[in-house]
């Protein structure tokens, strides 16, 4: 569907991403902004730049929206910034985050909060957070305490009441009284950390109960939350905004409007919603488009071999021995993660809509229980729009288990019959997609690890070169000005590791070989990923792996977790991951670095190409091998100066990155909404591994997938791609004599390397 209410504003032609943090503040951005303009960029998009909790390294844990964040420089060093970027021809992008605040400790870095625990539901901020206050018989749980009594440690001094770190005001005449007393007088109740799934009254973002929602529903909370963006949007220092997580809103579209309204259509925007392989954005809501992970499962999807990937899937059931839901087959898996979520860490949300269903038409709490778990299980994207054609994603009560009256009060309320109860279904659906796939059955279920990754379906791996085609002309025609990724801070392995881990599909059998040399683990799932691990990344770095390993087995949940570690398995894995022998993983590695490097160099210019506005992650424009965060956000360092004149030596993916934005940003028409996007015919007996299109009449991609299929078929041989007319030159990989328009030999256009951009002669 066209998109109905377009964005207006002018879109970057390119966005970096830098991760502000302590160590890398407003007056390291601005030095790097010479270097950046030279790359070809046009906007800096900077990670959430308002008041967060102190030593916060990503920004999200917001704690005050009226000021910029002092840690970076405050608003004078972001003003330095945005004068220094527009000097050199640039604008930026700024991160902000509508849905939730941070509970942080000290309770007094977030002034409303504090306020409202102060003062209970009788505060003027109350209205700031979304609190069932009846269910917490009129008090909101914060579930800190480090056991189930916690109150040895509990003390009262200067008028606070304070728990290690923690600090809690006191309800006014209260500070005088003995501490069981005074504890059950406040409008907050102190409890154990593991009530926060059962018991927690506020909604929380995800399972993170140091984040709380806000109610930015409400005009005034929207405004008391969003002047100083809208300011900064105001006063042209952003150009541009990237909405963290919308499925968390109560109505994502009204919020949408209000900002498009408030900003006067004066900042590009984009929405990080994650979409299912077969889900679209809403067209009604007045954005550019997506952040890009829709972009980002298309272009790896379209680097994996579909029979490879299904041997490795048989392989690691072989290898792991796991069955079924335990990580044996994908299906499976993700259906138990997603019931685990719903009877353990979600159980608080789950009787939250429990209670509104109740609340709004007499029924009976267990049979409703049990319809809202089956729904929300049943629920195949992230969020239901009922009004954006929708309601279809809500099962039928015929199809599902459980009491058929209390499914369908359950699915009639989360279709609009109770507009709470719709939203806040909703909200709940979104946070038990993103907990039970990225979060758990994502690192269950490993065979091809670069295929676990937000908004992939490992599943479906493959992408089929027909349907990448299908999809990036339906972003030229409905999205043009979408955000297009291969790499942002929330990606498990960086874009240049999953492309080298993709090869593997072409080649089971070698892996089999390797797995065969390889030592025993403490279990055979730890040595796969390990093994994969190393491979994306080329080198030993035990410390690293090591690193990603003990997360991916936590996340797991199958044999330690966050919550209920076991400290001797984890040391097991730790001590594994760095004294094993891998050096099988590094020889097949060595020996497949011809087609990992045109893997990296295609997914690249593909990415910098197709429709949209594509994203470079800080470090991306070279070789950039990251793991899970903390290894992906670690502090930027960008060189000084700007890139010389002319091709940079040595650096083929420096050199392809350059030459495609300094094109995009020369010929903007060609590459944006009136651009389009033409597939380009190819024939010949290697067709299906050969990607070409053109876009605007300017510029014409070339690309290379399943290189080692490729090359074992017989190579190029007689394939040819048909150019438009006119006289094309080569722009990357180096200048060559300009080709005619009509049929080419792939092996013309490919010379030197897997990829190739051409440019219209003038």
């Amino acid at each position: 569907m066209t998109q109905q209410y377009p964005n207006r504003a002018a879109a970057p032609t390119a966005t970096y991403r830098l991760q502000l943090q302590p160590d890398f503040p407003f007056d390291a951005a601005r030095a790097a902004v010479p270097y950046l303009a030279s790359l070809g960029v046009s906007h800096l998009h900077l990670s959430p730049v308002l008041e967060a909790v102190p030593g916060s390294a990503h920004g999200y844990d917001v704690v005050d929206h009226t000021r910029v964040r002092e840690e970076l420089g405050g608003e004078a060093g972001l003003r330095a910034l945005a004068h220094a970027a527009r000097r050199h021809g640039m604008g930026l992008v700024l991160d902000i985050v509508p849905n939730h605040m941070a509970v942080p400790a000290p309770a007094r870095l977030n002034r409303p909060l504090w306020e409202v625990l102060r003062e209970g539901q009788e505060s003027p901020y109350a209205r700031w957070f979304d609190i069932d206050w009846e269910a917490g018989g009129g008090r909101l749980l914060l579930p800190v305490l480090g056991d189930d009594l916690g109150r040895d440690a509990l003390e009262v001094s200067d008028g606070v009441l304070r728990y290690g770190p923690h600090a809690f005001p006191l309800r006014a005449g209260t500070a005088g009284l003995p501490l069981p007393e005074l504890l059950a007088a406040q409008w907050y109740r102190l409890g154990w950390w593991r009530l926060a799934r059962t018991d927690l009254n506020y909604r929380r973002f995800f399972t993170i109960s140091e984040l709380i929602g806000v109610r930015v529903e409400d005009p005034a909370v929207f405004r008391a939350t969003h002047d100083k963006v809208l300011e900064l949007v105001r006063d042209g220092v952003a150009q541009g905004l990237r909405i963290d997580h919308p499925d968390g809103l109560a109505d994502p579209e009204a919020y949408l409007r209000r900002l498009a309204e408030e900003t006067g259509d004066r900042a590009w925007t984009v929405v990080e919603k994650i979409l299912a392989r077969t889900e679209r954005l809403p067209a009604r809501w007045p954005v550019a488009g997506t952040t890009g992970y829709d972009a980002l499962y298309r272009l790896d999807g379209l680097l994996t071999d579909p029979v490879g990937a299904a041997g490795l899937a048989e392989l690691y059931a072989e290898f792991t021995g796991l069955a079924g839901a335990e990580g044996g087959a994908w299906g499976a898996t993700a259906r138990q993660a997603v019931r685990e979520l719903l009877r353990h860490d979600l159980v608080a949300e789950v009787e939250t809509l429990v209670r509104m269903a109740v609340r709004s038409r007499a029924a009976d709490a267990g049979a409703v229980r049990e319809a809202v778990r089956e729904l929300l299980a049943a629920v195949p994207v992230y969020r239901p729009y009922p009004r954006d054609g929708g309601a279809a994603v809500v099962p039928e009560p015929g199809a599902l288990r459980g009491d058929p009256g209390a499914l369908a009060l359950v699915r009639e309320l989360a279709l609009g019959g109770d507009p709470a109860f719709e939203a806040r279904f909703a909200q709940t659906s979104a946070a038990l997609r993103a907990k039970s796939l990225e979060d758990r059955a994502f690192y269950r279920y490993a065979p091809l690890l670069s295929a676990t990754e937000v908004g992939g379906d490992p599943g479906r791996p493959a992408v089929p070169v027909g349907e990448f085609h299908a999809y990036a002309a339906g972003l030229a025609r409905d999205w043009p000005d979408t955000g297009t990724v291969l790499s942002t801070h929330d990606t498990k392995r960086s874009g240049d590791v999953r492309a080298r881990i993709a090869v593997l599909s072409q080649c089971p059998g070698r892996w089999a070989e390797v797995l065969g040399r390889l030592p025993d683990g403490p279990d055979r799932q730890v040595v796969w990923v390990a093994a994969q691990t190393v491979f994306g990344l080329g080198e030993r770095e035990p410390e690293r792996v090591a690193r990603a390993l003990g997360k991916a087995v936590k996340e797991a949940s199958l044999r330690t977790s966050w919550t209920d570690p076991d400290p001797e398995y984890e040391a097991a894995v730790e001590e594994w991951a760095a004294g094993a022998d891998l050096s099988p993983v590094l020889e097949l590695a060595a020996e497949l670095a011809p087609h990992a490097r045109a893997n990296v160099l295609s997914a690249t210019l593909l990415h910098l190409t197709m429709p949209g506005v594509p994203e470079v992650y800080q470090g991306c424009e070279r070789d950039y091998r990251a793991l899970v965060d903390p290894d992906n956000r670690a502090p930027f360092a960008p060189p000084r100066g700007t890139l010389p004149a002319g091709p940079p030596g040595g650096d083929e993916k420096l050199a392809l990155t350059r030459a495609a934005l300094l094109l995009r940003r020369a010929r903007p028409a060609a590459f944006g909404a009136q651009g389009g996007y033409e597939p380009l015919a190819v024939r010949g007996p290697a067709a299906g591994h050969c990607v070409a299109f053109c876009r605007g009449g300017e510029a014409v991609t070339v690309a290379t997938r399943l290189s080692l299929r490729l090359a074992e078929a017989g190579g190029w041989r007689d394939t040819e791609v048909r150019l438009p007319p006119g006289r094309w030159a080569a722009v990357f990989p180096s200048p060559e004599p300009p080709l005619s328009g009509g049929w080419q030999p792939v092996t013309r256009l490919l010379t030197g390397a897997p990829a190739t951009l051409l440019a219209r002669e003038s």
